[in-house]
């Protein structure tokens, strides 16, 4: 099949022109840590300044996903993230001027969580705006080629982040960063977004946010899923992602193994979700939740670190656990949840994944001390296990959809 013949993924031009738009965004975001990390750290920051600043784009992006909700389904969305493009473009350009030595740091955090600002109204309306632009048989395969550029990012991202800054340094990396933001916008500009059949009168704001967590409630599979995603992430992810770094240098020697593996994780979860599409996934709910589990592959290998290949390997399988919801999870909501609402319960998704993690992070350390490392590792595993198998007994979780929908 020729790429852009009719009927193709990529024959859809509204769609083309969002994935480049993705595409050019996440090359340029890909080298923003770097570039923030190395400007703080020769300010003589230390990882706690460097993890607070971090911390409050995460923050930002928890408490303001609810209004970039309802704004994503008042407006056309694509309007919404045109605006959350040029904004973070213009706070990374300061960025150049307010990191020179003399100037307070505090500005650099005020604008980092203003970054957190824009990502929260940027991702609520990039996952509604989908259905607007394909057709639903095509949604699957559409969120898997976008979520294919998002994870490449974060196996390519240090790399180019790592070159960026050092042809050019910290703050000039910052300016690459803000050009690459506003490229974007240039083929959003060009979408034409179907949003007639998607609006109906306005409600005061606060009746509109609480409609989305309304519509959540209502749909008992999207909540459960929400719910379950929120906690394995606080307990499971947060301990991995802070673990992983301090067990590989300390058991081997060097920071390879931490590097490779989180590259693996990444690579693993691409394989996944491209086999998933590829595949007819009958229960695609229950499907997605039992490969879920194979999440555990990556804790037990910290719990039990044999060798670096062991380790790296044991990241490849676990990351095969997230393919699926690559796969599944966005289309599904997109299929089941009235469209003129899918602003509102793609920001509540976005509160749950992300506003539990940094707890669970923070909480990783006392953990430790208080149960032991490996204690720690193997309940959060089982801990994982048994809410997954939970979850499954929620109606609507087998096939992401409610049961009386199903035919």
């Amino acid at each position: 099949m020729k790429l852009f013949e009719a009927g193709s993924l990529w024959s859809f031009k509204g769609y083309r022109l969002f994935w480049y738009n993705t595409t050019i965004f996440v090359l340029g975001a890909s080298a923003f840590p770097i570039a923030l990390a190395v400007t703080v750290l020769d300010a003589g920051g230390t990882a706690t300044s460097l993890g607070l600043i971090l911390a409050a784009r995460v923050l930002a992006a928890v408490v303001f996903a609810p209004f970039a909700g309802v704004w994503s389904d008042r407006l056309p969305r694509k309007q919404v993230m045109i605006f959350a493009d040029l904004f973070r473009a213009v706070l990374v350009f300061g960025m150049v001027f307010i990191t020179a030595p003399k100037l307070p740091h505090i500005l650099l955090a005020l604008a980092v969580f203003l970054m957190g600002v824009g990502d929260a109204f940027g991702m609520a309306s990039a996952g509604a705006i989908m259905p607007s632009l394909l057709p639903e048989d095509k949604l699957p395969a559409g969120n898997v080629a976008r979520g294919i550029v998002i994870k490449s990012a974060t196996i390519i991202g240090p790399g180019i982040g790592g070159v960026s800054v050092f042809l050019i340094g910290g703050r000039l990396t910052f300016l690459f960063t803000a050009i690459a933001f506003a490229a974007g916008t240039y083929f959003l500009i060009q979408i034409k977004e179907d949003i007639n059949s998607d609006k109906k009168p306005r409600e005061p704001f606060m009746v509109e946010m609480r409609e989305g967590l309304r519509t959540v409630r209502d749909i008992p599979w999207i909540g459960a899923m929400i719910v379950m995603a929120s906690i394995q992430l606080m307990v499971v992810l947060a301990a991995v992602d802070v673990l992983l770094p301090v067990i590989t240098r300390r058991e081997f020697g060097s920071n390879s193994t931490f590097a490779l593996s989180a590259a693996t994780f990444s690579l693993g979860g691409i394989i996944s979700a491209v086999a998933c599409v590829k595949l007819k996934i009958k229960h695609q709910g229950q499907f997605s939740v039992l490969v879920w589990i194979l999440l555990i592959i990556a804790p037990l290998s910290l719990a039990f670190p044999i060798s670096p290949t062991f380790v790296a390997l044991s990241y490849l399988l676990a990351g095969f656990s997230v393919g699926p919801w690559e796969a599944f999870w966005n289309s599904a909501i997109q299929r089941e949840v009235p469209r003129e609402l899918q602003g509102r319960v793609f920001s509540i998704d976005l509160m749950g994944s992300a506003g539990l993690l940094p707890l669970g992070m923070a909480l990783v350390g006392p953990a430790v001390t208080l149960f032991g490392e490996k204690q720690l590792l193997i309940g959060a595993s089982i801990f994982h296990v048994f809410i997954c198998l939970l979850v499954l007994a929620v109606p609507g979780v087998k096939d992401m959809r409610m049961p009386e929908k199903l035919t």
